[in-house]
Parts: structure tokens; C-alpha cells; sequence
């Protein structure tokens, strides 16, 4: 996992408000090479881990996490925001880098023996993979890992991570 992706995220200053320098990924969409060798590293960290079930949270969170899912011949179980799914759901709140929200999953979507990896293109301040964490853990699902393409350790998710779950956290990218 060697892999250089720094020079295809494009940094946007004053994006989504003044002081923010949002990091564009989607160069690293774009590119056929990059992207596959992304779902490469991701789904290779837990190759050995025996997951069942990839959990990603909408709307990027869909586009690793179902590529990591097929990498690992595991089934994808999307966390999306309120009102998304059909069928009944189990809901959580959460605070985000501008405000809060809430994601759902399908209440039969996982079960207790589903071994689970979340994956989401990036983890700010934690507070979605916190979310995500909880949904699994309610669901009876045991969790193996969380990977993220990149990390803002600026905004320290980590401590937040540590208080629910001692799972395996991996990022591509980690943003001082």
C-alpha cells in the first residue's frame, strides 16, 4: 500500500464555506488506474478478516464500499439518510464538520453473524463512522474494521473512534 494518491486530490480553499479547504477526490475517480488500485488496498487490509457485509455510508461511501464489498466477496449494505430505505430501519444521529444529520439502515440488513467492514471515502471528524459503528453494534453484527480512502487528522476522528469500538481503523490518506 505504497501507493501515491496525493497528487489527484485537488484542494479547494473556501469550499463549502470561508476557511475550508475541501479535498476534491473525484480525480481519483476518474482514474481507472487509481481508482481500482484504491479498492486494491482497501479490501487487501482485511482480505483475511472474513467479511460478510461492507457498510457504506451515502453518497461516496456507496462507491468504495461497493467495490470493496465485490473485491472481498462480501455483500454491501447501504447507510443512508432518513427516509431512503423502504422497508423498516434503525436509525442514528450524528454531528458533522456543518451540522448534523441522522443515517438508517434496513433493520434485517445484518445479523449476528455478519462480520462487518465500514468504509467510507473519508473521516473528518468521526462523527459518521461513530454513527455507522453504532448501527452495526445494535444490529448484533460483530465489526472487523472501518477503512477510509482519506483521513482529515487535523480534526482528530481517532479519540472519538477509540471510545466505541477497538476495531482496526485503516486510511489510504491521512491528512495532517
Amino acid at each position: 500500500m505504497a501507493r501515491c494518491y496525493e497528487d489527484l486530490i485537488v484542494s479547494i480553499p473556501d469550499y463549502p464555506e470561508p476557511g475550508v479547504v475541501f479535498k476534491d477526490i473525484t480525480p481519483v475517480l476518474a482514474d481507472a488506474e487509481a481508482f481500482a488500485a484504491v479498492v486494491d488496498d482497501l479490501a487487501a487490509a482485511f482480505a483475511d478478516a472474513g467479511i460478510t457485509k461492507v457498510v457504506g455510508a451515502e453518497a461516496r461511501g456507496f462507491l468504495f464500499g461497493a467495490a470493496v464489498a465485490y473485491k472481498l466477496g462480501a455483500g454491501f449494505v447501504p447507510a443512508r439518510k432518513p427516509g431512503k430505505l423502504p422497508r423498516a430501519t434503525i436509525s442514528e444521529d450524528y454531528e458533522l464538520e456543518y451540522g448534523t444529520n441522522s443515517l438508517e439502515l434496513h433493520e434485517d440488513a445484518l445479523s449476528s453473524d455478519d462480520v462487518v467492514l465500514i468504509v467510507d471515502d473519508l473521516i473528518a471528524t468521526g462523527g459518521t463512522a461513530v454513527a455507522m459503528v453504532k448501527l452495526v453494534e445494535r444490529s448484533g453484527a460483530r465489526l472487523a474494521g472501518l477503512a477510509f480512502f482519506m483521513e482529515l487528522a487535523f480534526l482528530s476522528p481517532r479519540p472519538l473512534l477509540a471510545e466505541v469500538t477497538d476495531a482496526e481503523v485503516l486510511s489510504l490518506v491521512v491528512v495532517e
